[in-house]
């Protein structure tokens, strides 16, 4: 670990050019060994490599609730910080997973302005909430896809099942973890309602900015159909 943070220093300080792989969002499941955490997968565009990342409920809202075209009554952090940024002038120009220490991944967001460029320190999860907002690319240095990737093979719905197993591994070469949280198994409460329920309660939700419980609701509907 340490051989690959010196290596991302020399890039920032030196300028150092190392291949850059592009990444697009495969899934976004609850984990079912950790209370309150998601898994997030994103896969190389060319190739059958994924990183999945455990991340937090709040910032797992946050990028479903775009990728699902949902539109909160009143605009989340995430969205306050796109309207602040586009009200300036100012463009997310992509995200960059950069280094990976003892299991936590470092990412930034590159910004402009139109004259110059910035660089600014993000979690994965936040970097990647503003990218699916923005429409920007995210990127991954090729030694953490080396050492963090898992090689699909198969059906990706295989892969997407076994992420809960891969995540209780202690080897950070399966599941590299950006934050921790305590284990407890949950149940999804809507499975007994019915379908018109599902509908009116998903609205409900919705109209309560209750957006773990609509993602919730949303996944008893899609199991339906």
């Amino acid at each position: 670990m340490h051989i690959k943070a010196n290596l991302s220093k020399f890039v920032d300080r030196f300028g150092i050019k190392m291949k850059k792989i592009r990444l697009d969002i495969v899934g976004l499941s609850y984990s079912q060994t950790q209370s309150g955490a998601y898994a997030l997968v994103l896969g190389e565009v060319e190739g059958n490599r994924r990183l999945p990342i455990i991340i937090g409920s709040h910032e797992a809202q946050a990028i479903a609730i775009r990728i699902e075209k949902m539109i909160p009554s009143r605009p989340l952090t995430h969205d306050l910080f796109q309207s602040f940024a586009e009200s300036f002038g100012i463009k997310l120009i992509e995200v960059l997973i950069y280094n990976l220490i003892e299991g936590i991944f470092y990412a930034k967001i590159i910004c402009s302005d139109g004259n110059k460029i910035v660089e600014i320190d993000a979690r994965t999860s936040d970097a990647v909430a503003l990218a699916v907002r923005f429409e920007a690319p995210i990127y991954a240095y090729e030694f953490i896809m080396s050492s963090a990737g898992i090689i699909i093979e198969g059906h990706e719905f295989a892969f997407l099942e076994n992420l809960d197993k891969a995540s209780k591994s202690q080897d950070p070469n399966v599941m590299e973890v950006e934050e921790k949280t305590p284990s407890k198994s949950p149940t999804n409460p809507f499975s007994s309602l019915t379908d018109e329920q599902l509908e009116q309660a998903l609205n409900q939700a919705l109209a309560d900015e209750n957006y773990e419980q609509a993602a919730l609701i949303r996944d008893e509907i899609s199991k339906r159909k």
